[in-house]
Order: C-alpha cells, then sequence, then structure tokens
C-alpha cells in the first residue's frame, strides 16, 4: 500500500431508540439512547412502574433529541446541601 492508499474509516450507524413512560395520556419520563441501553432502561421502567404503559420505538435521524443521561446519574451531578 502507498502512501495514498489509506483505508477509509467506514461510518457505522448505530441505532438509537426514544423510550416513554405513560400515564394515561401524560409522559412521566422521556429517555433516548443507543439501542442497548433503551431496552434496559425500558426493562427497569417496566420493573418500577409495573401499572404504567412504557413504549419503545425506533429513533429516526430526522429528530435525534437531545443526549440525556440515565436519571440515577444525573442525580450525582447535584453538589450536596
Amino acid at each position: 500500500m502507498g502512501e495514498g492508499d489509506c483505508p477509509r474509516p467506514v461510518a457505522v450507524r448505530v441505532e438509537r431508540r426514544r423510550v416513554r413512560v405513560w400515564f394515561g395520556d401524560h409522559v412521566v419520563a422521556d429517555y433516548r439512547a443507543e439501542a442497548e441501553l433503551a431496552e434496559r432502561y425500558a426493562d427497569a421502567m417496566s420493573r418500577r412502574f409495573a401499572g404504567l404503559r412504557v413504549t419503545s420505538e425506533p429513533l429516526s435521524d430526522v429528530d435525534p433529541g437531545p443526549d440525556r443521561k440515565l436519571p440515577g446519574e444525573r442525580l450525582w451531578e447535584v453538589a450536596p446541601t
């Protein structure tokens, strides 16, 4: 291989999903992540809120939404009072 023959990096598309927890018609939790993390989150929310509907749907490239950490991870960013 010569200098100009370097392989080009291949973009790998990672599936992202949106998980929501519903109380009737109201969304009480909304989480977006890679498919594996989203599935774990959906399973955890289904166990924690057994009576509520939990949905998981693919996230389109048009509306990727903000990346948000799991709620438990965000708590550690809060300074003690």
